[in-house]
């Protein structure tokens, strides 16, 4: 199969990357940690008094206390876990609808194709910030309203990018061949296209959990995003009244960081996907 050579030559690319790979064991721990969070196997105390309020950063705690005395590093590692579920269930919700219509547009054209556009489109047209927070305010704030908000939304890009290559794969040989073995347009598009556009979801997929995380903060940071737990989007709306009135910067520096470590690491490892599955990168190797 073609997806088979290119993947391997794209592993093999990408296990000689050293950033690449870093990227990847950075996402790795993230997730080890989400995990661990999820399970209250770490982090257990975030919402508790740990020591005196706005304790600076010290052995006991590494990145301080906030205005309630509570461990910011374990606010912080409960935070990762609501980042990265944003991202997942968010990813979990926008992929398969962004395949499904980018596959029926790609293959079918003709009015199929032009209902499909039109709706992306339209959808496309409106400002992401300003429909996320309608559609959180309609669903009720609070994560499943995030999950569900960011999932309805983020599917566009995708749609695009598998339309776009349906299109081009349908006039294959190896898919005029399928078709005169009696094969079904299903089973055409599901076992024979689908696998060999594989790689540039999974690219996508990496840039659709940036953008979730990103807006996750941003959502929480207006309120309208996580209730009750330390997201960081509240840490940092937190932090910035701690900032302007007693000049702690800790609890800030602290949830930025972790974001920006993240997001820093997945757009490394997607940039490195990238140019290892394209083959025009490949084939001058």
């Amino acid at each position: 199969m073609m997806e088979g050579s290119l993947t391997a030559r794209a592993v093999k690319k990408i296990a000689h990357d050293k950033l690449a790979l870093a990227s990847l064991a950075i996402i790795v721990i993230y997730c080890i940690i989400a995990l661990g969070a999820s399970f209250n196997l770490i982090a257990v105390n975030h919402a508790r008094t740990a020591g005196p309020e706005y304790t600076p950063p010290c052995g006991q705690f590494l990145f301080g206390t906030d205005f309630l005395g509570r461990d910011v590093l374990q606010r912080v590692v409960h935070g990762t876990k609501i980042a990265m579920s944003v991202g997942l269930f968010t990813t979990l919700i926008a992929v398969p609808i962004g395949i499904f219509f980018g596959a029926l547009a790609g293959y079918y054209r003709r009015r199929v194709d032009e209902i499909i556009v039109w709706f992306y489109s339209t959808l496309d047209s409106i400002p992401n910030l300003l429909l996320l927070l309608a559609l959180t305010l309609i669903l009720g704030k609070g994560l499943t309203a995030v999950y569900i908000a960011l999932g309805l939304t983020s599917w566009v890009g995708i749609c695009r990018i598998v339309r776009a290559e349906f299109i081009k794969q349908k006039e294959m040989d190896y898919v005029q061949s399928a078709r005169a073995l009696g094969a079904g347009n299903v089973r055409i598009m599901v076992l024979h296209i689908l696998p060999n556009v594989f790689h540039l979801i999974l690219i996508n997929v990496s840039l659709l959990f940036v953008a979730a995380i990103k807006f996750e903060v941003i959502l929480s940071y207006l309120g309208v995003g996580a209730q009750g737990e330390p997201s960081w989007g509240v840490m940092i709306s937190d932090a910035r009244l701690e900032l302007l009135g007693r000049g702690v910067y800790w609890q800030l520096l602290a949830a930025t960081l972790a974001m920006f470590i993240i997001i820093l690491a997945l757009n490394i490892f997607a940039d490195a996907l990238r140019d290892a599955f394209d083959p025009r990168v490949s084939n001058k190797k």
